[in-house]
């Protein structure tokens, strides 16, 4: 039996744990899984040093009982940032013991406060090893976008196109609920069964939370009924901080700001005068929405923010999603024509 080495990784834990899912019943069949699997998490590397990978190692090292092959698991991997850190999996990696699958998953641990990069050596390792590298990233824009339409038409049940839509607009970006969804959508009415929108919404759950440049755009829309419902599903759904809206905003309307009387006249040139880098079309809505308003009312909406912003730090008794909800209503007021 030829060994396997299998790479999870990915900032998004529900994810993570439902791609490790899928790789760990692939590899155990129908094996018993408690003789089967041994699982490691950030607490069996710890000691009086720090952390150590032998554990991992000792066990992805030890030969199966009563069973044919051996599942180890490493868990909270994220703690081994540096190639020294993984010289000894690294090594073990060129010599595999045959009857092992080695699991590798790179994700926070309790003592991680961020996801670091998985260190190149091992990256390299695992490819070197016929290794398979799982990756869980939802992406951006287009491409998340892109991953929900996949996750919708691979599903086991069929939605329609309202339905669909129902999903993408409820779940916002907290996307990777999708899957949780389907599960449930399946043990409801059956593999195959064809879902309407009236069908689905009641499984969705609360509203998830939307990116800032839904509710940039809503502002610039004028659509005021539309930003108050989206600064509401930031500060729930989205469990933003207040402060992380109006400083959002803050750097919406600073654009604005910066090209109102710079003698722009085009997408490219007003992104070179904002030190854009990369795309240009966030360049262009600014350039086509300050035309619209004006300089009065782009210096406004500046002055609406400073004032939101006092209130925020105390200066009135009024909720901190009462003052955002009067900000956004008067920031999309000011944006009609």
């Amino acid at each position: 039996m030829a060994a396997t080495v299998h790479l999870v990784r990915g900032d998004d834990p529900v994810l993570v744990s439902r791609a490790l899912q899928a790789v760990v019943d692939d590899l155990v069949g129908d094996a018993d899984r408690s003789l089967v699997v041994e699982e490691l998490h950030e607490s069996n590397f710890a000691n009086d040093s720090g952390f150590t990978i032998s554990p991992l190692i000792d066990a992805a090292g030890t030969p199966p009982f009563l069973t044919e092959l051996r599942v180890v698991v490493g868990r909270e991997l994220a703690v081994f940032t540096k190639a020294e850190q993984v010289a000894g999996l690294v090594a073990y990696l060129a010599d595999p013991l045959p009857s092992t699958h080695l699991v590798l998953v790179w994700e926070r641990g309790p003592s991680a406060s961020r996801l670091g990069a998985v260190p190149k050596s091992l990256v390299e390792a695992v490819k070197a090893a016929g290794g398979v590298e799982v990756k869980t990233a939802v992406g951006s824009g287009r491409a998340a976008s892109d991953w929900l339409n996949e996750q919708l038409s691979s599903a086991d049940v069929v939605l329609d196109g309202d339905a669909r839509r129902l999903v993408a607009a409820e779940l916002g970006e907290e996307r990777s609920r999708v899957g949780a969804l389907l599960d449930t959508l399946v043990s409801a009415f059956g593999a195959g069964a064809d879902l309407t929108a009236d069908d689905v919404a009641p499984f969705i759950g609360g509203s998830g939370g939307v990116p800032p440049w839904d509710l940039t755009d809503a502002i610039a829309a004028g659509e005021v009924s539309k930003s108050v419902m989206l600064v509401r599903r930031m500060t729930a759904g989205g469990e933003r901080h207040p402060l992380q809206i109006t400083a959002s905003l803050n750097s919406h309307y600073e654009r604005l700001l910066r090209l109102d009387g710079a003698g722009v006249g085009d997408e490219k040139s007003a992104a070179a005068h904002l030190g854009m880098k990369g795309s240009t079309f966030p360049a262009k809505k600014a350039l086509e929405q300050g035309r619209r308003m004006g300089g009065a009312r782009v210096a406004r909406a500046v002055e609406l923010l400073a004032l939101a912003d006092l209130d925020l730090r105390g200066a009135t008794a009024q909720s901190a999603e009462g003052v955002l909800e009067i900000l956004v209503a008067r920031l999309a007021h000011l944006s009609r024509r």
